[in-house]
């Protein structure tokens, strides 16, 4: 907060208002983008009797900062029955199926049963033929969320 201070007082910032910025204090922007909305109820009950009988998933970005290793989206896959969840970082939205793909072998092979159902929004990275031909080869039902 010193340092905004200085700028502020020194003028060494064109276009920098004229506000007196104090230590401890969170000004009400900020205070606003810290809260929070609860976007979905607790789910008390778990419809689903084993692993990967239902996969969540969904990628996003490009994020405004890109990861130390080159990425700019992150694909989020959650088991419906354990919670358990996956994130995969992504260079490019095109890079999404070829990490599904893998994270599906492995899943298979540790947890020694298949994937029966994926839920996912209507993203292309989702609806496409290439994921469709993978879900039929492998016998996984694909639902779309409501948008």
């Amino acid at each position: 907060m010193q340092h905004f201070n200085r700028l502020n007082r020194k003028q060494l910032v064109e276009g920098l208002p004229k506000l007196k910025f104090e230590k401890d204090r969170v000004c009400e922007a900020c205070q606003k983008g810290k809260q929070t909305n609860v976007s979905f109820k607790p789910k008390n009950v778990v419809s689903t009797e084993i692993p990967l009988e239902i996969l969540h998933m969904d990628l996003f970005g490009p994020s405004r900062t890109m990861s130390l290793s080159g990425n700019l989206y992150a694909l989020v896959i959650v088991d419906d029955f354990s919670r358990y969840t996956w994130t995969l970082f992504l260079a490019t939205k095109n890079d999404t199926f070829d990490a599904i793909k893998r994270l599906a072998k492995i899943l298979e092979n540790e947890k020694s049963s298949k994937i029966m159902s994926i839920q996912s929004d209507h993203g292309r990275e989702f609806q496409n033929e290439r994921f469709e031909h993978f879900c039929e080869k492998h016998d996984i039902k694909h639902n779309f969320s409501t948008p």
